[in-house]
């Protein structure tokens, strides 16, 4: 136990330390910090909006004009500009946002509301789940046994063209063309006179399940519209796969595609009158992909 004269000197230690403190000389050249950033509600930047092919993060460019005609040719990350040896903030916050984006497509499910909106029913493939779909491609290419059914009751039989749409893997495709092509799409075929079959939506979908349906409804022609791999530049492209006589185990070299169907590629309205003239010369020609000669 500390007898008092010690217990006197341990405080006066501590007293003096405090004095000491008192008169430290502040370190020069901080600047406190009076008030943190303000953000209007509502007004937070939305980075993912910002078109890549109108910025230019390089500080002081040698020709910025030649820079820009560049960038207006690509959707790539170019002219991001570095801070240090690492990326700057905006660019690596768009990165992130592009990204979850991208995930965000291939996990989410096309909502119910949506499709009764278009007017579409549903079916589903052989998988049960999103990661089953991802695991096992071969379930993605067969409709399940409910669907079948489903097919059967609702579906028009032996009809010229048979259109499908999927999400694939992208559920945002789906959102962001189905409300433009299907119609674009549906009014081309009804001006060339061309006989369309009831058109639905297939969850799970691999572009092989075209074909499974075009066997039950016996078509002619099976236009399947699905939601493509997402990437970093767009989360949003669809494309159109074209199959003649479609059947299951149809080579693959005998689809005719129409890629890259949306806003910053091919508008999907536009989309749909294309493929709706593609659809007309593989009739003339009874023939599709690498037999089809445009």
């Amino acid at each position: 136990m500390l007898s008092d004269k010690e217990l006197k000197e341990i405080i006066g230690k501590i007293m003096n330390e405090i004095e000491v403190g008192k008169n430290v000389a502040p370190i020069q050249g901080v600047n406190k910090t009076s008030e943190t950033s303000k953000i209007e509600s509502g007004k937070l930047k939305d980075i993912g909006a910002i078109n890549i092919k109108d910025q230019m993060l390089v500080d002081n460019p040698e020709n910025r004009d030649e820079y820009m005609k560049l960038k207006q040719k690509t959707s790539a990350r170019l002219g991001i500009g570095r801070a240090g040896s690492r990326f700057k903030t905006d660019v690596l916050l768009r990165f992130r946002a592009d990204h979850a984006a991208a995930q965000d497509a291939v996990f989410n499910d096309v909502p119910k509301e949506f499709l009764e909106e278009i007017g579409l029913f549903e079916v589903t493939s052989e998988c049960e789940s999103r990661d089953q779909y991802i695991t096992r491609p071969d379930l993605g290419r067969k409709i399940g046994e409910e669907g079948i059914k489903i097919i059967n009751e609702k579906c028009k039989k032996n009809p010229t063209i048979q259109i499908v749409i999927s999400d694939g893997l992208s559920s945002t495709a789906v959102e962001a063309n189905a409300k433009n092509i299907l119609p674009a799409l549906e009014n081309g075929l009804k001006g060339y006179g061309i006989d369309a079959g009831t058109t639905f939506f297939i969850k799970y979908g691999r572009v092989g399940s075209g074909d499974h349906v075009g066997e039950l409804v016996n078509a002619d022609v099976v236009c399947m519209l699905i939601g493509e791999r997402p990437g970093l530049t767009t989360a949003e492209s669809m494309s159109a796969y074209i199959t003649y006589k479609a059947h299951v185990g149809i080579p693959e070299a005998k689809r005719t595609v129409v890629s890259n169907i949306h806003k910053d590629g091919t508008p999907s309205s536009e989309a749909g009158a294309h493929v709706a003239t593609l659809i007309k010369k593989i009739l003339d020609a009874k023939a599709s992909g690498q037999d089809l000669k445009l």
